[in-house]
């Protein structure tokens, strides 16, 4: 759910398959029984939406990207999909579970707001299971983006990012009435396999509004100067890595 993000759903399944082959481990730890309610948030193009399907269960895809429901819809016809914002989202009536993977950290005007409509999802009980983004997360990549417009003359570059420490988003949690059961907070460094461009690629993807105010001439030789800068730490010889941290959690709503 990107807010103001222009997904391009296509690019977005086909090059970075791997926002959803790292999640699979996150639907065992879901672990949707047959017949409970479950709201994906922040669905994205729905592949995990389907396989939380797969298993009986009834799942609401909730996204606040409409091209990434389009195509949610279109690949899962089967599945309900609603646009809807991770701070305003209501449902009729309480779920068993709100699952979310790689979104959570798109929310970052108010993330207390995010977790309270969660809370109001839920019935007593109900559970809470998401990995996002966590402190530290692509800090080389971020690092070069600072240098890179510095040296430009731009202004530093306003991130869209929420990437908490475990235990500012524990506290969070206990304080919206949750019970935190999991938490873990890991290294994963990521291939970016259709990256030809490197991070230059990856800034184009994930952070395209950032370039929205550079004079059009200055893009290409920025990017360029992005991937110099962040090669020493990003590129391998088998290809560039994204230097991800994750931080997972299971939560209780009491």
């Amino acid at each position: 759910m990107g807010g103001t993000t222009r997904w391009n759903s296509r690019a977005y399944d086909s090059s970075f398959g791997y926002v959803s082959a790292h999640g699979a481990p996150l639907v065992e730890l879901l672990d949707p029984g047959p017949g409970e309610r479950i709201v994906d948030l922040g669905c994205g193009t729905g592949v995990l939406t389907a396989e939380i399907a797969a298993r009986d269960a009834r799942v609401l895809g909730i996204d606040g990207a409409p091209s990434m429901i389009e195509a949610a819809m279109s690949h899962y016809p089967g599945i309900d999909f609603v646009v809807a914002d991770g701070y305003d989202f209501t449902v009729a009536e309480p779920y068993d579970a709100v699952f979310s993977n790689a979104a959570l950290h798109w929310m970052a005007r108010d993330p207390d707001r995010v977790i309270s409509r969660v809370h109001a999802a839920l019935r007593p009980g109900g559970r809470f299971v998401a990995e996002m983004g966590g402190a530290g997360n692509c800090a080389a990549l971020i690092a070069a983006m600072h240098t890179a417009w510095r040296e430009y003359g731009l202004p530093e570059p306003e991130l869209p990012w929420y990437f908490p420490t475990p235990a500012e988003y524990a506290a969070r949690l206990e304080a919206a009435g949750f019970t935190v059961r999991l938490l873990e907070y890991f290294d994963r460094p990521t291939p970016l396999d259709e990256c030809p461009g490197g991070a230059a690629d990856w800034v184009r993807m994930f952070a395209g509004t950032l370039l929205e105010g550079v004079a059009a001439e200055a893009v290409d030789p920025l990017l360029l100067r992005l991937n110099e800068l962040a090669a020493p730490a990003l590129r391998r010889e088998s290809g560039w890595m994204a230097d991800y941290v994750r931080l997972r959690f299971a939560a209780v709503r009491r």
